[in-house]
Order: structure tokens, then sequence, then C-alpha cells
């Protein structure tokens, strides 16, 4: 059964489904929920800190399914799961304008974009909600999170944890990253060939480290 917290999170994003953030009420959330206006208040302090715990839960949501993606060790090679990468981070973004408005910083009329919360504000008493209320990561943040993720996921099966050579461990991570930023690169402008044989190309290249920076 879910939480009063995770209860009003639903709520909110139902809400957001059928109207712009700046018409979705607090009264109407809880009551969706089925609990008390107090609740919600105690939970998020407000509307701007239910609007960073729904940008939070997205990043969140996000980022566990990048972790499942890349779960099983004996899986297909490292270019399908890049691939697979690139076209479930393009398909999720299509699907959900929060994930969308993460990954590129461009938040429209209709979402939360979540205010800061101001200095000296009190601190918000679920410690999930302190964590909300730290702000969103910025997009930089989030590509830096999947290309770290699946770096060390497919270093687990390429090596079953064990030490890898330092040029093999560069090449591998400058494919993540090309993965991960020609997603992105879908999510801004969407091509009909879709981003498959891209990815494909690009991280199938030929083995060679990246330039030092």
């Amino acid at each position: 059964m879910p939480t009063a917290r995770e209860s009003l999170l639903n709520a909110a994003s139902r809400a957001l489904d059928q109207r712009p953030w700046s018409a979705v009420r607090m009264v109407d959330v809880a009551a969706s929920a089925g609990v008390s206006r107090q609740t919600l208040y105690n939970e998020f302090g407000g509307k701007d800190g239910l609007a960073r715990a729904l940008v939070r839960r997205e990043a969140d949501a996000y980022l566990y399914g990048v972790d499942r993606l890349f779960s099983e060790r004996n899986g297909p090679g490292a270019v399908e799961r890049l691939v697979a990468l690139a076209e479930w981070t393009v398909s999720q973004a299509r699907a959900r304008p929060l994930l969308r408005a993460l990954l590129t910083g461009c938040w429209g009329e209709r979402l939360p974009a979540p205010r800061p919360t101001g200095r000296g504000s009190p601190s918000a008493g679920a410690p999930a909600q302190r964590r909300a209320d730290a702000g969103p990561p910025a997009p930089a943040d989030v590509a830096a999170a999947v290309r770290d993720r699946t770096l060390a996921a497919l270093e687990r099966s390429r090596t079953g944890g064990g030490p890898t050579h330092p040029d093999e461990t560069a090449i591998l991570a400058h494919r993540c990253e090309l993965t991960v930023r020609l997603a992105l690169s879908y999510v801004v402008a969407p091509d009909r060939e879709g981003v498959a044989a891209l990815v494909r190309a690009a991280v199938a290249a030929p083995r060679r480290p990246p330039p030092a920076e």
C-alpha cells in the first residue's frame, strides 16, 4: 500500500496530466490522494516543495530505469546495450514531459519549474523532502550520472568486477558519453530514422582511447 507521500505524488502527477501546474490546487491533490491538506503541507511544505518532490521522483525513476537496463550481466554486447539505452531514453522522454524537461532544461508553461528553497527557509520534516529541496539535478548532472552508471555496469559485465586497463576504461567511458549525448540530441530534435543507427555507428568505431584533455 503506498504511503501518504507516494499517494500525494501520484495524485499530483495525475493532475498535471490534465491541467497546467499553475492550475493544480493543493486541496484537490490532497482530496485525490485521500489525505488531509495538512498532511500534504507536512510532507512538502507547500506547492513549490511538491513541485521539487515531483521532479526529484522523475529523476530517480529515470536513473532506476537505467540501472534496470544494465542489470543483466549476461545480456547482449556493450554496443547493443548502449543502443538500447539511447532508444529507451528517447522514448521515455517523448512520453514523459517532466523527464524531457529534466534532460534538456526546457521547462514549458504547463510544467512545475521548481524554484529553489529560499535562504533561511525552515528545513522540511520529511528526509525525502530535504533531499528534494536540495534542487533538481541539472541536465549535465543527469547525463553524467547515466554515463557513470552505464560505464560501471559494462565494466562489471566485461571483467566480473576485476581490474581493467586504463585505456580500455577510457574507451568505454567515451562510448557511454557518446551514447548519452546522442540520445539527448534526439530528445531535443527527433528524427524519423531513430537514434539506433547513429549510436551503433558511433560506439562501434575502431577501438582507440579519446584524446587527452
